[in-house]
């Protein structure tokens, strides 16, 4: 089983999207500056994750919610639980 997560970061207010098998492992090591990507951005929560039974599903899930779409998906998710 595959989690596609989105992060955000505290500093700058941007989201990180992702994909992993450890999502708890995943996070820390975001927070504990092991992501170059995401190194500069800490700290950073967790707003968003779904399961996807297969990578290539989990694959496409992650670039759907990159696409513009996508991330007004996340931008309403976001909305609703502030």
């Amino acid at each position: 089983m595959f989690i596609v997560y989105v992060l955000r970061s505290l500093k700058d207010l941007k989201l990180y999207i992702g994909m992993t098998r450890d999502l708890a492992s995943r996070v820390r090591k975001h927070n504990g500056g092991g992501v170059p990507s995401t190194r500069y951005r800490r700290p950073l929560e967790l707003v968003y994750h779904e399961r996807c039974a297969t990578r290539l599903e989990a694959r496409q899930r992650e670039k759907y919610l990159k696409s513009g779409p996508g991330h007004a998906f996340i931008m309403s998710v976001i909305s609703t639980l502030a």
